[in-house]
């Protein structure tokens, strides 16, 4: 079992955080760098798209909707892992903490 200090530590051991670029004057966002754990960060994709599909009602899905609209189908791929940082984190503050990610439903124990 691993500790992460913050949600920014997860989120770079997944390797869905930015890589940016800076050279002088010019500063980019690089996309996510595939420096972390790439089963991780191909669960957490596929977790995502179920996520957003099955959990409609929850913040993250509706930050989703709201920034991808009616957009293409790359910028929804491009924001499907940004989806997947902030899910990685809410599940991770749940499992830690107790604290249930905004919005979404449980099922009913029998």
């Amino acid at each position: 079992m691993r500790h992460f200090a913050n949600g920014k530590a997860l989120g770079s051991y997944a390797g869905l955080t930015a890589t940016p670029y800076s050279s002088g004057g010019v500063e980019r966002e690089q996309g996510i760098g595939k420096a972390g754990n790439r089963r991780l960060r191909s669960v957490m994709v596929e977790l995502t798209w179920l996520w957003q599909r099955y959990q409609p009602g929850s913040a993250q899905v509706t930050w989703f909707r709201e920034r991808v609209g009616s957009t293409g189908r790359r910028i929804r791929k491009v924001m499907v892992v940004a989806l997947a940082r902030k899910l990685l984190i809410a599940l991770w503050r749940f499992v830690v903490d107790g604290v249930l990610p905004e919005g979404a439903t449980m099922k009913p124990t029998i």
